[in-house]
C-alpha cells in the first residue's frame, strides 16, 4: 500500500505541474474530499472533484493562469497518506504569492479519495486570494 500510495501522490503531483488535466481526473476519486485552509474565496471542503476542479479554475483565473506548484520540498509516507510540504506561486494586479503548503493525501485503490491542506501563512494567501 505504502508504494502505491507514493506513487499515486507522486503522478498526482507531476501532474498538477504539467497541467495534465486528463490525468489529474484519473487519479482524483470522483468522490474525494479536499478541505482547503484559510478564510478566502477558495477556502473550505469540497465534496467532489468536480468542485476541486472549479477551485483550481477559480485559482487559475484570478491569478491570471500563473498559479503553480513551483517545488516539492519533501515527501514523507504512512500507510496509504501521503504528506508532502509544497511552495506554491503565484501573481496577480502587482500582487505576488510565493508560501509553502502541507498536504496530506489519502489513497485508496490508487486514487487520492481525500486532501487536507494546511496553510504556513494564510493570512498571506487570504489576502491575495480575497474573499
Amino acid at each position: 500500500m505504502k508504494n502505491q500510495a507514493l506513487q499515486t501522490v507522486q503522478q498526482f503531483l507531476a501532474a498538477v505541474q504539467q497541467f495534465d488535466v486528463p490525468q489529474l481526473q484519473a487519479l482524483l476519486h470522483p468522490a474525494v474530499k479536499w478541505q482547503a485552509p484559510g478564510s478566502n474565496r477558495f477556502s473550505g471542503e469540497k465534496q467532489n472533484a468536480g468542485e476541486v476542479f472549479e477551485m483550481v479554475g477559480g485559482m487559475m483565473a484570478a491569478s491570471g493562469n500563473t498559479f503553480s506548484l513551483a517545488e516539492i520540498k519533501s515527501v514523507a509516507v504512512n500507510g496509504n497518506r501521503v504528506a508532502c510540504v509544497l511552495r506554491f506561486t503565484a501573481s496577480r494586479e502587482g500582487a505576488v504569492m510565493d508560501t509553502d503548503n502541507t498536504d496530506v493525501y489519502t489513497v485508496e485503490n490508487g486514487q487520492i479519495t481525500a486532501v487536507e491542506a494546511f496553510a504556513t501563512e494564510p493570512e498571506k494567501e487570504d489576502a491575495f486570494w480575497g474573499k
